[in-house]
C-alpha cells in the first residue's frame, strides 16, 4: 500500500479472490449475527438488517483483504459515501475535513 491517498495498483487476480473470500463470507453464520445486530458500523444507527452491506474498512481497492477483521455491516447510505476510503479518511470526511 502506498501513502495515505495513494492508490497502488491492485492485481486483478487478487481482487478476484478476495471478491470470492467476501462472497462465501456473506454465507456464514458470522456475517448472519453481526448483520442480525441491524447496526451500521459508521453511522451506528439502528437499521432492518436488510438494509445492511458488507464494507470493507480497508477497501480492496486499496489493498485490504477480506477477513473478519477488515468486514463490517454497514447501512448503504454510509457504505455508499464511504467509498474507497480509508478509515482516517472516512474519519475526516464524517467530520468536514474532506469534500462529498
Amino acid at each position: 500500500m502506498g501513502f495515505e491517498g495513494e492508490f497502488v495498483p491492485v492485481d486483478e487476480e487478487v481482487l478476484k479472490r478476495e471478491k470470492a473470500k467476501a462472497r462465501e463470507l456473506r454465507q456464514s453464520q458470522w456475517w448472519k449475527n453481526l448483520r442480525g445486530q441491524g447496526v451500521c458500523y459508521y453511522c451506528k444507527k439502528k437499521v432492518h438488517p436488510s438494509e445492511l452491506t458488507l464494507d470493507h474498512k480497508i477497501p480492496l481497492s486499496r489493498g485490504g483483504k477480506s477477513v473478519k477483521g477488515n468486514l463490517v455491516a454497514a447501512c448503504k447510505e454510509c457504505n455508499n459515501k464511504k467509498k474507497y476510503l480509508l478509515p482516517v479518511e472516512w474519519e475526516d470526511f464524517v467530520q468536514g475535513k474532506l469534500n462529498d
